[in-house]
């Protein structure tokens, strides 16, 4: 049997083919992106060739007011100050905290919208012979009379701004850790270095002490010793050796960049500025970047609450529409209000009052953490800088008038071993325990002025990339 629609009905069919047609173009269609690792490796082993975006960026952070070098250029080696360029820039971490920050403005930027309408269409054939065909198209559309929409988008930039907030944390944290990893692997590389200038001097001595065992003025245990001690200190540089090579991975790592960069890495030990501060607690709670995304956290949990009681608040649903019954044509109205007495959204509301005092504990207990670890960290960089100024203008300087005093009367052919071994044993444990001392004075200077937080407050660092990037504020 086939299907005939009356006039009406045919007069309809332009509207549906309409709709239709607006319903597929609105829709957005799949685009497949595979992953091909094998392209990135490519990338990363260019990032210290092509550095026209770095050499960009540097100049965008000097605009800025950011306190790194006027050029760029690894092929002279990359120092320290460089180094904070390129972690900002290549960093893993941050690569993914600003796309997690892209996740949230995407949110942002569809928050609030409206509900798509809703169209319908019924029809019904009766088999009677002079029965016509009927049918009914009804559309509704739901009208946000709550103000429901513009909490939603408030919530929306809330939580936005709580991303760029961790974003920023993440960039200071990144840089206070490449610091205390820069100190580190300087530190190995220096007492490394101690390491070889005191296997070159046993070598020189034991040549000595060849010489006056041969004219009978040295017994050969006494000889031994040196050269016992000559074995250990070489196995100690190949032990050191080792822990340059793990120094430099962790380096690398923070960096975000291939192991062929380490050549050009400059070991040097970073200074750190500490700007004088009148009121601690004034700096805490406008400077630290922790804190910050505690107070965007606790914002967006208002702003939950805030939707959550709209959304106990009912929004209007009303609809038209036109059909036929027994060929008799109608046009039809329609309206729905749901009324809160029942649920009213009383858990959602519950809830969201509950993750309010959350976040207000967080940040309470956050600020208190930071206080302590404060002054904690002040007391401990004290103690570190007294610690440093005792070794370098005494203990060293001792030891190293020492050292000369024997070196020149063993050069006159009187050795006293026991003497001469104790004398560059305790030379080099001072100086390796200066190097400490140092890593320990900008480990503490770090950790203080990473709590303090910038002298003003920061935005994310613009990058241009093609994907999870912060330009003037935004993801792109």
């Amino acid at each position: 049997m086939s299907l005939h629609l009356p006039p009406p009905a045919w007069r309809w069919r332009p509207v549906i083919s309409m709709l239709a047609a607006l319903l597929l173009a609105s829709c957005q269609s799949y685009e497949p992106a595979p992953l091909n690792i094998g392209d990135y490796r490519d990338t990363l082993e260019v990032r210290l060739i092509d550095t026209e975006p770095i050499t960009t960026f540097a100049q965008r952070l000097q605009i800025e007011g950011e306190d790194v070098p006027s050029h760029f250029d690894p092929s002279d080696g990359i120092s320290y100050a460089e180094g904070e360029v390129l972690a900002l820039f290549y960093n893993p971490q941050l690569r993914i905290a600003r796309l997690e920050a892209g996740v949230a403005m995407a949110t942002r930027d569809t928050a609030g919208l409206w509900e798509d309408p809703v169209f319908g269409f019924d029809g019904a054939e009766i088999l009677s012979p002079s029965s016509p065909f009927e049918f009914g198209l009804m559309g509704s559309l739901t009208i946000p009379i709550s103000g429901r929409l513009e909490v939603e988008k408030d919530r929306a930039t809330a939580a936005y701004e709580a991303q760029l907030r961790t974003l920023v944390d993440a960039e200071w944290q990144t840089r206070a850790d490449l610091r205390r990893a820069w100190a580190r692997w300087a530190a190995v590389a220096a007492q490394a270095e101690l390491l070889t200038g005191m296997i070159v001097e046993l070598q020189r001595i034991s040549e000595i002490a060849r010489h006056l065992e041969v004219a009978g003025e040295l017994n050969r245990v006494e000889r031994r010793l040196l050269q016992i001690e000559l074995a250990d200190r070489r196995m100690q540089a190949t032990e050191m050796d080792l822990l340059l090579i793990d120094a430099e991975n962790v380096l690398l790592d923070i960096l975000g960049l291939p192991p062929s960069a380490v050549q050009k890495l400059q070991p040097s030990f970073p200074g750190v500025t500490i700007s004088e501060v009148d009121d601690v607690t004034a700096r805490l709670i406008e400077s630290n970047t922790e804190l910050a995304v505690h107070f965007a956290e606790y914002q967006t949990a208002e702003d939950t609450l805030r939707l959550e009681i709209k959304k106990q608040f009912p929004d209007i649903v009303i609809g038209s529409g036109y059909g036929t019954e027994f060929n008799d044509h109608r046009v039809m109205f329609g309206i729905s209000v749901p009324v809160p007495i029942l649920n009213a959204n009383r858990a959602g509301i519950a809830e969201a009052r509950a993750r309010r005092e959350v976040a207000r504990a967080e940040a309470e207990t956050t600020f208190a953490r930071l206080y302590r670890s404060l002054a904690a960290a002040q007391a401990e960089l004290r103690t570190n800088q007294t610690q440093r100024e005792r070794y370098e203008t005494v203990i060293v300087p001792l030891l190293e008038e020492q050292s000369s005093d024997i070196d020149r009367i063993a050069e006159l052919g009187e050795l006293d071993v026991f003497v001469l071994l104790q004398t560059i044993t305790r030379t080099l444990s001072a100086k390796q325990r200066l190097i400490d001392l140092r890593v320990d004075e900008i480990d503490a200077a770090t950790a203080v002025r990473r709590i303090l937080g910038p002298d003003t407050r920061p935005d994310p660092t613009p990058i241009e990339e093609q994907t999870g990037t912060i330009v003037d504020g935004d993801i792109q």
